[in-house]
């Protein structure tokens, strides 16, 4: 199999949150670097995937991949075609920052399902069938498939994974993936994720 890279989604205007989804503090760090560092045992190497306004304030530290301008304002298919673009011979298990209540657990679900043939493996909600996206491997494979979606301006990354020789997960328990993205949901997981510490 390819090796595995990870891939921190920093990225995106974060308009309803009104502040940078990916500096939100739900676990003592911000989640862009929470997350950084549990791609890490998974993950020959993780980068965290900006765009050029984010970039300056990363610390050198954390290895990064700027969005291509070509890819511009197409969501966050833009992050997985810079990241194959850098790194052509590599796979990377992409995560986004909206999810405060994922594990390494759930991660260890998706690299214990690779075989190395399929386009991406993800999580698939049992009860509505929709593809996630945003917490997925996507096998060196999927690189030329995505380009020719790209060029064909079908920017969706689920409508791709819909389509794409794939394999799919369904977990007992979809609850991991609730996505925050505004400052009421925000605030919900705060408090659940306090909860369950006390």
């Amino acid at each position: 199999m390819k090796t595995l890279f990870g891939l921190v989604l920093c990225g995106g205007h974060s308009s309803r949150m009104g502040e940078d989804k990916s500096l939100l503090n739900y676990n003592g760090k911000p989640q862009r670097y929470y997350l950084y560092e549990m791609l890490q045992p998974f993950c020959e190497k993780v980068f965290l995937s900006c765009n050029k306004e984010q970039l300056n304030g990363i610390p050198k530290s954390y290895e990064t991949i700027v969005d291509d301008n070509q890819y511009a304002e197409i969501g966050p298919m833009a992050a997985v075609l810079s990241a194959f673009d850098k790194y052509p011979n590599a796979s990377f298990l992409v995560v986004g920052c909206d999810y405060p209540f994922l594990r390494k657990k759930h991660l260890q679900d998706l690299v214990d399902a690779r075989i190395g043939l399929d386009d991406a493996v993800f999580f698939s909600n049992p009860e509505t069938k929709i593809e996630e996206p945003l917490v997925c491997i996507y096998e060196n494979n999927s690189h030329k498939k995505l380009l020719t979606n790209f060029k064909e301006k079908k920017y969706s990354l689920r409508h791709f994974l819909h389509e794409a020789n794939t394999c799919m997960i369904f977990p007992g328990s979809f609850d991991f993936l609730q996505s925050v993205d505004d400052v009421e949901s925000f605030q919900k997981a705060k408090e659940l994720l306090y909860a369950k510490l006390n």
